[in-house]
């Protein structure tokens, strides 16, 4: 049997959030965060912070026991979506040191079973090319969690030509996931924004992604969308449409849905049948396991609910479980 690869889960690194605090920008950010969140949320998630999520985020065998729980035999580690695109060019570069040495000293101590993907400081794309550089060359990871916007700029934007051009020279995986939308009042009750926010920027990311152009000035890109790609796969046929009908929607060289075939997406959609559709507009060698460790919108029977799922082949079965993931993030078999 393949080995089952979880490529997105997380850690924290308190030195390099300690960095992000000194800052005199980052209660600013902060509270604004706190405002697209919502009070109740923001509240719920400081308690999980300090007291759930501490000891899973620093102690490896807590979670080589959440592993072996899940069924997991090597887990993608990134830094918890908390960005700090906000820090000038100095503070930046220190908060991205920080926590990809940070992360990448846990796990080194199973080495075996804990890999990394680093942060990277989207807000200065020239920095971002030399940090992804450093991490793959030096520090020997694996790729890069980003987010799925940086404050204005979208990830379409020819300011960041240059780092998915390195990223593809490099087979550098890029790990595309959101930190939080906001409609203003209308998601921040009810923790919205993390319920319809998250998926909902991934798909507008996809979107600017695709008719921007950027899956066929760098064919070799190898991005994957976290939370199943959000709702870009499930309505993707509306993209199609206006792509045909509407002359300033017919910007990308094929139909939107065209690639699905080169996008990946995790299988964190929560429900059997929501990975069966997503199989059968992806294609299951597009899919890998997801379990987005430790938070609670996460799963923890993610290879149960990949085996619940009906019509999918062994060979599917195997590609979605591990096999593509070890294809993305360039880990050897046994």
């Amino acid at each position: 049997m393949s080995r089952s690869i979880d490529i997105h889960a997380h850690a924290i690194v308190p030195e390099a959030e300690a960095i992000a605090r000194k800052d005199p920008a980052w209660s600013c950010a902060n509270e604004e965060t706190a405002r697209a969140t919502g009070a109740a949320s923001t509240e719920r998630n400081r308690i999980l912070m300090t007291t759930v999520y501490r000891q899973k985020f620093a102690d490896v065998e807590v979670r080589l026991r959440a592993m072996d729980a899940m069924r997991i035999d090597i887990q993608a580690v990134s830094p918890a979506p908390l960005y700090h695109y906000w820090a000038d060019r100095e503070p930046a570069s220190k908060i991205v040191i920080s926590t990809d040495e940070g992360i990448a000293a846990l796990c080194a101590q199973q080495p075996n079973r804990l890999v990394v993907l680093a942060m990277l400081s989207m807000q200065h794309p020239q920095l971002a090319v030399v940090q992804l550089d450093h991490a793959i060359r030096t520090l020997k990871l694996k790729g890069a969690i980003i987010s799925t916007h940086v404050n204005e700029l979208e990830l379409a934007h020819p300011q960041y030509d240059p780092l998915w051009s390195r990223a593809e020279e490099l087979g550098a995986l890029m790990f595309m996931h959101p930190a939080g939308f906001t409609l203003g009042e209308r998601t921040s009750p009810f923790y919205l924004s993390n319920l319809i926010g998250n998926p909902a920027d991934t798909t507008i990311a996809l979107a600017h992604l695709v008719f921007g152009g950027v899956f066929d000035r760098f064919p070799r890109l190898k991005l994957c969308a976290a939370h199943g790609g959000g709702y870009f796969p499930f309505y993707v046929s509306r993209f199609d449409h206006g792509w045909r009908v509407r002359l300033e929607s017919h910007t990308c060289k094929k139909l939107p849905s065209h690639y699905l075939r080169r996008i990946y997406f995790d299988s964190l959609v929560y429900s059997p049948d929501q990975l069966e559709f997503l199989v059968r507009r992806a294609g299951a060698g597009q899919i890998t396991i997801g379990t987005d460790y430790p938070f609670d919108m996460g799963v923890e029977d993610p290879i149960e609910r990949l085996e619940a799922a009906t019509g999918l082949s062994g060979e599917d079965r195997a590609a979605i479980r591990g096999d593509n993931a070890a294809r993305l993030l360039n880990i050897g078999s046994n």
